[in-house]
């Protein structure tokens, strides 16, 4: 880390441990991403949770905003907006290949959009849980390294109206709507409406234009509670997420100005309807969930990241445009027993789970090459690709607690997976794999007093097998290159949180190791080194590998003016015993940096304006498995003035404010002619922009 961050870090800690002051206690916050809502501090898991009011205030527009704020999680960078996660260096990168296979759940009101998070928008939402870790009893496949849960905002028992109106540099001009209506005592609803447009943070410099990789993005959401009977209630939501973004991200020289004659499009048109059944038998609560996901994508990209000019004399054009279409459908059954209401130890839940997914991609590619010094003519290609893939997954689960005490639980959580999949494609690749999984959690709670709390858990988590694509390989000869198996890792933890009524402060402590077995390790090369469009990208199982650290929270409220917090993240990581690649063994993961923070303060000025100062920051890390180049550190701070005045709020805020250059994904290969020489070219993040927000609320 440089001296700014060591500054930024000794800074917040002397606001967290200086003066004490009086004792109030803390709200407790209730956790919406489990099979029943919890208090937060009863949790067996490294969690982080952002309520709706400081998603509002710090101005995250998207979760690729408040990611940043999440110390060991980090995203992959190539597209417009990231749909690939990693937690504690856990995590795909891309998807290029269309046969989804996600280490991070990605759920939405319960509904499943795992490896498609780039249409996450943050407008009018409950909170957003992060959950570090393995969830494999809650979620399965799709949680190996743990799952975001975003709970939208519910309908409420009186009438409200929001406006929301942005308006910024590069072209800002966002404008967001709500509306709920009560209609009587048993029936409510609320719709919202969000429209985000500017012109994104690249300069085309041969096409001379400033939207080439803009951002233009709608969102509407409509959601109803309806209280059938006193036990029985039925809820709906429908949404749909266009997010039409061109992607001229990549250039050359590792500027912010792009040379594509042809700017690719990064665009995702997800639809999706939820119901929630719920009715209360006498043992418990029964409930049914069913969602149903339509999605489109086009990914397209200039892959030469040039023109004619900034190539000339050599003739280098290619282009790629893939596109994809997603259908999920979810249905699952849950029984949970009352909450210890009845002078009874045990707590329970059983269900059932079927999750099927059919995706077709399409895929067109073209290009032309030529040297005017070799004696040959233009070279000209033109291909297609189409494939199909579908899955299915069927998922017994089960809950059990029993109170050691009044204070001290213990809690058992078990899933038993049975996964199916079918791919073909027009290169005629045909496989069909299929892997009966399993995963839990074991874990003991306890509240030694009022302000006291530790956790103790083993838990695994498990990701299905799968193939490999273009290897050209016969599988009865080569099937240990073509298939891989299902990973699986054990997760040991400690958790402490501590409260000081005296000063106010909470102390949140993480320890964690994970056993990685069987660790799927992705690796890609470029078969033709004069086309871009031709790489092969290979996924094999290491023996093993190592993932350990720690997180830490700390925040503290000094006075009813002001409070300050500091999150902190440590970890390591390790490929060990890869004999097919005896140069990956020992070196830390891809995309998993070291040392990540997030910390701030919020400051009550005057009954009616209010300061936010935020600051976060990653260490170095991999780019890939592939190469063994890294990123820079990086420090990124935040500002926010809030001004309330009837009924309005004025939010005027800074992102990235000391313009700090910094590097988020990075590739390996040559592409610039005639000699191809390998080189590393990297994706930089959004440079200093600002706006002002103004909400009217009536």
């Amino acid at each position: 880390m440089n001296t700014q961050s060591i500054k930024y870090l000794l800074f917040s800690f002397n606001l967290v441990f200086s003066q004490f002051l009086i004792a109030e206690p803390l709200e407790e916050i209730i956790v919406k991403g489990d099979w029943r809502s919890v208090e937060a501090s009863e949790k067996a898991s490294s969690l982080l949770i952002f309520e709706n009011d400081l998603i509002e205030k710090k101005q995250f527009k998207h979760f690729e905003d408040l990611s940043y704020a999440v110390p060991n999680l980090n995203f992959a960078a190539s597209d417009s907006r990231p749909r690939y996660f990693q937690i504690r260096g856990i995590g795909e990168r891309s998807g290029y290949e269309g046969t989804p296979n996600s280490s991070v759940g990605f759920l939405i009101d319960d509904i499943d959009f795992s490896g498609q998070g780039g249409i996450a928008s943050t407008f009018d939402l409950e909170q957003i849980e992060v959950y570090r870790g393995p969830q494999g009893s809650r979620m399965g496949a799709n949680s190996l390294a743990g799952m975001i849960y975003v709970k939208t905002s519910d309908p409420e028992d009186f009438y409200v109206t929001k406006i929301d109106v942005t308006l910024g540099d590069y072209g800002r001009k966002d404008i967001g709507a709500v509306v709920n209506i009560p209609v009587n005592e048993s029936f409510k609803y609320r719709i919202s409406l969000k429209k985000e447009d500017f012109d994104g943070f690249r300069k085309n410099l041969y096409l001379n234009r400033s939207d080439t990789s803009r951002k233009d993005e709608e969102t509407v959401r409509f959601k109803t509670q309806w209280d059938i009977k006193d036990n029985s209630s039925l809820n709906l939501v429908y949404f749909n997420h266009d997010f039409d973004d061109p992607a001229d991200i990549w250039t050359i020289d590792g500027s912010l100005n792009t040379l594509s004659d042809r700017p690719g499009m990064d665009s995702q048109d997800s639809e999706a309807l939820g119901l929630r059944f719920e009715h209360q038998l006498s043992l418990g609560e029964f409930q049914l969930l069913y969602s149903k996901t339509d999605t489109d994508i086009v990914f397209s990209y200039d892959a030469d990241w040039g023109n004619a000019n900034s190539h000339n004399p050599y003739i280098y054009d290619y282009f790629s445009e893939t596109l994809r279409k997603r259908e999920t459908n979810n249905f699952e059954l849950r029984l949970i027993s009352d909450d210890f209401q009845r002078n009874d130890k045990w707590n329970w839940i059983v269900g059932f789970s079927s999750f099927e997914i059919d995706e077709n991609n399409d895929k067109f590619d073209d290009g032309a090459y030529g040297d005017p010094f070799d004696g040959y003519d233009t070279f000209y290609s033109k291909s297609f690709f189409s494939s199909t893939y579908s899955s299915e997954s069927d998922s017994v689960f089960g809950n059990i607690e029993y109170l050691l005490t009044e204070k001290a639980r213990l809690s058992l959580g078990i899933r038993w997976e049975d996964w199916d999949a079918n791919y073909f494609d027009s290169n005629n690749e045909l496989f069909n794999p299929s892997n009966k999984m399993n995963g839990g959690k074991l874990s003991f709670t306890n509240q030694l007093d009022e302000e006291t709390s530790f956790y103790l858990s083993i838990a695994k988590g498990y990701k299905q097998g799968g193939f490999n694509l273009g290897t050209g390989l016969n599988e009865s000869t080569f099937s240990e290159s073509i298939k891989y198996d299902p990973e699986t890792l054990v997760n040991y933890e400690f958790g402490l949180d501590r409260f000081f009524p005296l000063s106010k402060t909470n102390f949140d402590l993480v320890l964690f190791y994970s056993d990685r077995r069987d660790q799927q390790v992705l690796i890609s090369t470029q078969v033709d080194p004069q086309d871009p469009n031709t790489f092969l990208y290979l996924t094999r199982n290491a023996a093993e590998g190592e993932n350990y650290g720690a997180e830490f929270s700390l925040s503290t409220q000094f006075s009813d003016k002001l409070d300050v917090f500091a999150d902190i993240g440590l970890l390591k990581t390790k490929i060990k015993n890869y004999s097919s690649r005896p140069d990956l063994e020992g070196r830390g993961q891809a995309h998993a940096p070291s040392f990540s923070f997030s910390a701030g303060l919020n400051l009550e000025i005057s009954n009616n304006l209010e300061l936010l100062l935020d600051i976060n920051g990653k260490n170095d890390f991999y780019y890939s498995d592939s190469h063994d180049n890294k990123s820079d550190s990086y420090v990124l701070t935040n500002l926010n003035f809030l001004y309330k005045h009837n009924g309005f709020t004025y939010n005027f805020w800074v992102r990235n404010l000391f313009d700090e250059y910094y590097s988020l994904r990075g590739f390996y290969f040559g592409n610039e002619p005639p000699n191809f020489e390998d080189k590393l070219y990297e994706r930089h993040g959004d440079p200093r922009n600002l706006g002002l927000s103004i909400l009217y609320e009536f």
